[in-house]
């Protein structure tokens, strides 16, 4: 090395550790890459998705409160209209008077509604990415749909429908005269669709590291 210049010493300690971090990205790499493999022959990553439809789910009660809002405006309703039926649930059948306009409440009543759809977001995503992401929009629908159903007849005819009249004597929620049925199921359907339409903004792609080549 004494013939050599400090220059060429330089070049050469530069392509040397140009090689050395190349080497140690390959390495990098297939730990890497094993670590996934390892991680994905476990199985299904409920926690990444249950996650995801908690936050989606916040997207799809938005939509549902909406098209609510928007549908008992044409019909000449209180835009509120479910909101209040929702409230019976706590506050009796005094959410219903139409004399009631304590702003608060309605607005903790749309809080809870949106609440209640980022934990019903945790069922759909799960499901959703467990039986249909790998079969496109129509699978999503499909099943969606199935589970919009099923939600709505367990929570109001199998839960809400006997636990409401023991808790504050009435049973306003499955009222028709205060929301039909075919209201209910809509509101459910329309959060259902909606979770089966934005699916792929919380789908899960796992990283893959880029390495580069001298």
């Amino acid at each position: 090395m004494s013939g050599t210049s400090i220059a060429e010493r330089e070049a050469r300690l530069a392509q040397i550790q140009e090689e050395a971090a190349r080497l140690q990205a390959e390495i990098d790499a297939e730990q890497f890459g094993r670590v996934a493999g390892e991680w994905a022959r476990r199985g299904y990553y409920l926690t990444y998705h249950a996650t995801a439809g908690f936050f989606l789910g916040m997207v799809g009660a938005l939509v549902s409160l909406m098209f609510n809002i928007i549908g008992a405006s044409l019909a000449g309703k209180d835009p509120l209209q479910i909101i209040r039926v929702y409230l019976t649930f706590g506050m009796g059948e005094k959410a219903l008077d139409p004399a009631f306009e304590n702003g608060l409440a309605l607005a903790m009543g749309c809080v809870l509604y949106i609440a209640t759809g980022m934990l019903l977001g945790i069922v759909f995503q799960v499901v959703l990415s467990r039986y249909a992401a790998q079969g496109g929009l129509a699978a999503r629908l499909v099943w969606a749909t199935v589970v919009a159903v099923a939600i709505w007849l367990v929570n109001f005819y199998c839960l809400i429908s006997w636990i409401q009249p023991v808790l504050f004597g009435g049973n306003w929620i499955v009222d028709n005269r205060h929301l039909p049925w075919w209201v209910a199921l809509a509101t459910h359907l329309v959060f259902g669709w909606t979770m089966a339409l934005i699916y792929p903004w919380g789908e899960f792609r796992p990283y893959r590291p880029q390495t580069e080549h001298a």
